[in-house]
């Protein structure tokens, strides 16, 4: 079990807490990190390119000339694919590609991240973080001086709307519930704050 200080928003430290070996001192696998992340990215395609069939696209059923006698190739309908404007024969069509692997080895791939970016010292606890009003710019001041001017991901649970409002517009900076984190987002961004009273519940969850 690491223990990790607690931090204000002046970067002074206010205590320390206790970060669970089973979700921040796991061993790496790499494999599982990246099958994860390939899946996430997978889930988020949207997957809406569409073409036109040829009972799709526009033009006569007749059959453009007779089937015989007239020295051209036989044909039936304008819309063949071999035809131009005519209709596409595996084009794609709207579809998800969304799937799922085993919530066991999604959450070995998140315990792993997590416990990568604990080693890597890039994991800050902070006893509380409240703006004086629900302002981009005063998320951005608080940031700066806890020296996180890289990428950020925030972990607050409920009751922190406002601070949802100012990171919203704050490129680089994405605050997230402790239920939702996930294993890209934990590797897309170099730091990982945490609120000291959702550490709880993080582990809980993700136990």
């Amino acid at each position: 079990m690491a223990t990790v200080d607690v931090v204000d928003v002046h970067k002074r430290k206010v205590g320390s807490v206790e970060l669970r070996d089973a979700v921040f001192g796991a061993k790496p696998e790499q494999s599982l990190v990246h099958e994860a992340i390939i899946m996430q990215q997978a889930c988020e395609r949207q997957g809406s390119a569409s073409t036109l069939r040829r009972g799709e696209v526009s033009g006569s059923g007749k059959k453009p000339w007779k089937q015989k006698h007239t020295g051209r190739a036989r044909s039936g309908s304008i819309r063949s694919p071999i035809w131009r404007h005519g209709g596409s024969v595996f084009g794609p069509k709207p579809r998800s590609y969304a799937y799922a692997i085993p919530k066991q080895k999604y959450r070995a791939a998140l315990q792993s991240a997590l416990s990568a970016k604990l080693a890597a010292g890039s994991v800050v606890v902070l006893s509380a973080l409240t703006l004086a009003a629900p302002k981009t710019r005063l998320l951005a001041k608080t940031l700066a001086q806890l020296g996180l001017t890289s990428t950020t991901l925030i972990v607050a649970g409920a009751g922190h709307a406002d601070l949802e409002r100012a990171a919203a517009n704050l490129s680089g900076v994405k605050l997230v519930a402790p239920e939702s984190v996930n294993v890209y987002d934990v590797l897309r961004h170099e730091k990982l704050v945490i609120l000291e009273r959702d550490v709880p519940r993080l582990q809980e969850v993700w136990a």
